[in-house]
């Protein structure tokens, strides 16, 4: 029988219990402001500064979000660069991390080396621009996804899940004539499915917030991913200089404060939709690829 806590034990849970309730208000607050100020007026807004329950519900900044195509346009190519960059990222990661994960591979430690120097060291930004003009991949979605396709920190953490699966489930699978194809995808992928669920979020969320490669190597204002055109409604509504070429003769400039929240919702739902199917598997990916090195 499980004897009742002491008045101490209480009284700890207790504070725990507070401290805790305490810490997710203040984590959960901001985001409940911001979409709350996004759907409140300008007026009402600027008289409270901080809005939980609007007392006039408006849609007025998201009229003016979506108040030309080119929004969604703009959505439909951070849609399209997340789904293929994810799905290439996530072939060419693996493919690497499963070659590094094999002890008998000649000059493995050689490869690692490089891989950690380019998380500590990198050419720079004018070095890859001309790197990225040479492969001619300038005004090409594909400047968005080949020079980050493979990150070192995702591959890591990949090489270390496959070094933890069971050797024999290999050689087992040697013994029945399977080759290191079949092994790859038979085998260590099915079993690896809760670190490729962590590395492909990883990997969309950072194609999802493309925003700076998109300025480099992207002229063409029709091809800009979303979250450049976010940020051009955002300058816009601040009554900066912003190139509005890409937004055609019908946009009208929105209120400030309440399109600036409304643009952080537009950034954010995608990723926050996805995230509870992935959810299950993200903490257990992410701890047991980081268990050995």
């Amino acid at each position: 029988m499980i004897q009742d806590k002491s008045l101490g034990s209480r009284i700890f849970d207790g504070i725990n219990y507070t401290l805790l309730l305490l810490i997710a208000l203040v984590t959960i607050l901001p985001f409940v402001h911001v979409i709350a100020g996004s759907f409140t007026t300008v007026t009402e807004l600027a008289q409270k500064q901080f809005v939980i329950i609007p007392t006039v519900w408006s849609l007025d900044a998201y009229k003016y979000i979506f108040s030309t195509n080119v929004i969604f346009k703009s959505l439909g190519v951070s849609v399209g660069v997340t789904l293929f960059g994810t799905l290439f990222s996530m072939f060419l990661t693996a493919l690497m991390a499963y070659g590094l994960s094999r002890r008998d591979l000649d000059g493995r430690k050689t490869i690692m080396f490089m891989v950690l120097f380019t998380m500590l060291f990198s050419g720079g930004m004018i070095p890859t621009f001309l790197v990225v003009k040479e492969m001619g991949l300038i005004d090409s979605y594909a400047a968005l996804i080949v020079p980050t396709a493979i990150n070192a920190f995702n591959l890591i953490i990949m090489r270390n899940f496959f070094q933890n699966l069971p050797e024999g489930l290999e050689e087992s699978a040697k013994i029945d004539g399977c080759g290191d194809w079949g092994i790859l995808f038979r085998i260590v992928i099915p079993l690896s499915m809760p670190a490729i669920a962590t590395i492909s979020l990883f990997y969309a969320v950072t194609y999802w917030n493309t925003y700076f490669q998109a300025i480099l190597y992207l002229n063409d204002a029709s091809k800009w991913p979303v979250q450049v055109i976010l940020r051009q409604i955002v300058v816009l509504a601040s009554g900066l200089a912003a190139d509005t070429s890409g937004f055609g003769d019908d946009y009208v400039r929105p209120p400030e404060q309440t399109v600036k929240m409304a643009v952080i919702v537009v950034a954010t739902l995608p990723i926050l939709i996805v995230y509870p199917f992935l959810q299950k598997h993200f903490a257990k990916g992410a701890l047991l690829g980081s268990i050995k090195g």
